[in-house]
């Protein structure tokens, strides 16, 4: 049996298309406010990041777009909604420079993943700027390259 990393462990979903399609800057680690279905259904991988983004309302930030599938033991007392707005968890001060980022600076601010930190469920988020055609290709090339590298360094031992 393949054994996996740590790191690779604690990744539930990851937003591949955002790191693709966006500049991204540092990340921040949220929380994130979930219901006990929604934890389930995690745990069993049934989550999609690809079209979500991150509101700031009232001085609170919201995850729209986070696709989380129900499963279907769910109780039958719990109405699951899969695109529920979900709340993100981060202080004052992190909260008030994304938003201010956001809204001067033409930034957006996207969820990359979800990952476990120990028994928590956390939300990395990004601000990001969208890259044009051409930077997308440029960034193609150069991971084709390091990948062509790689491969040679792997051939060669």
């Amino acid at each position: 049996m393949h054994r996996m990393s740590k790191n690779q462990e604690k990744v539930i979903v990851q937003n591949r298309k955002a790191r693709h399609d966006y500049a991204i800057e540092k990340p921040i680690e949220a929380g994130i406010a979930l219901e006990g279905w929604e934890v389930k259904s995690l745990r069993a991988g049934k989550a999609q990041l690809t079209d979500s983004y991150i509101v700031f309302k009232n001085g609170e930030a919201f995850v729209l777009g986070l696709n989380i599938q129900p499963l279907l033991s769910a109780s039958t007392h719990v109405v699951p909604d899969p695109l529920r707005t979900r709340k993100l968890l981060l202080s004052r001060k992190e909260l008030d420079a994304l938003s201010e980022a956001v809204s001067q600076k033409g930034f957006t601010c996207l969820a990359l993943s979800l990952q476990w930190n120990k028994h928590l469920v956390k939300c990395s988020v990004a601000l990001a700027k969208g890259k044009k055609n051409y930077e997308k290709r440029d960034s193609e090339k150069a991971r084709e390259a390091s990948r062509q590298i790689q491969h040679a360094f792997k051939n060669n031992r």
